[in-house]
């Protein structure tokens, strides 16, 4: 394990420069910070750049065993003052151990399954949403994810914060165009769906998710695209109180989980 007694030292600045998504897709590297995305990062098959630790962090069990699993993996380690990782740290309240990782990226041909479900989302711009979004579509065992032009990057700190480690789980395909998404959809013989208010959609529980489908879910303001509707059946979620809508995040696990639902639940 080496030492870093500067701020300035190339590693730091690397570090605290991916806050910016620039940075990430010049050098395709990204910070998971924290034990537990430490934990779920070194656990996974992606390639770990390097990490940096602190003294104080070292000593604890859980993250001794993290340091020991990249160790095993030959990651490099950097043990670093409080107030040099205070410098790369992009949390309020830092837990003292940060790992630089390198991106993963996924062509839609990478994607797979006998009777798949994705997630589609149609320039999702707030990263705790898109976070939650993957985090959901995980725990629901959903065989993919794809990110509209638009969307905000998978690889920002609040996503993968938000994500809780689930973007080493899910594959996630980027910057999908609408026509590309679209052939890729007949191609594979996908059910498309997508979310929408109007007189022609009919409750999210009515529809059959059974066969190879995927799910588009819009826009926080505008929601799905016309063209994309116009090619969609179209959902949405019944609501029976005051509220005038539901976060794009509830509404994923909503529907979502009726894909479990009717997959697994019913199956047993």
């Amino acid at each position: 394990m080496q030492k870093i007694e500067s701020a300035t030292n190339p590693k730091i600045k690397l570090a605290a420069g991916l806050a910016k998504r620039s940075q990430r897709e010049k050098t395709g590297l990204f910070v998971a910070e924290g034990v537990r995305l430490a934990e779920m990062a070194a656990a996974s098959d992606w390639d770990i750049a390097f990490a940096l630790v602190t003294e104080r962090a070292a000593d604890e069990n859980r993250v001794q065993s993290i340091l020991a699993r990249l160790e095993a993996r030959e990651t490099k380690i950097f043990l670093v003052p409080e107030r040099v990782y205070a410098k790369a740290s992009g949390t309020e309240s830092p837990q003292g151990v940060l790992l630089v990782v390198r991106q993963k990226r996924w062509a839609l041909d990478d994607l797979c399954g006998k009777h798949p479900c994705y997630v589609v989302l149609d320039r999702i711009q707030d990263p705790g949403n898109l976070g939650t979004i993957l985090r959901t579509a995980d725990a629901a065992g959903m065989d993919g994810v794809m990110l509209l032009k638009g969307t905000v990057d998978a690889f920002s700190p609040k996503v993968v914060r938000a994500a809780m480690g689930s973007l080493f789980h899910v594959p996630v395909v980027a910057d999908v165009t609408e026509d590309a998404f679209l052939a890729f959809a007949e191609a594979r013989g996908l059910k498309v769906f997508a979310t929408a208010l109007d007189a022609t959609a009919r409750p999210h529980f009515a529809a059959s998710f059974r066969g190879a489908s995927a799910i588009v879910f819009g826009n926080e303001g505008a929601g799905v695209s016309e063209q994309l509707l116009a090619h969609a059946e179209r959902i949405y979620i019944p609501m029976y109180g005051g509220a005038e809508s539901l976060n794009v995040a509830v509404s994923s696990a909503i529907v979502l989980y009726e894909v479990v639902r009717q997959r697994h639940a019913l199956s047993d």
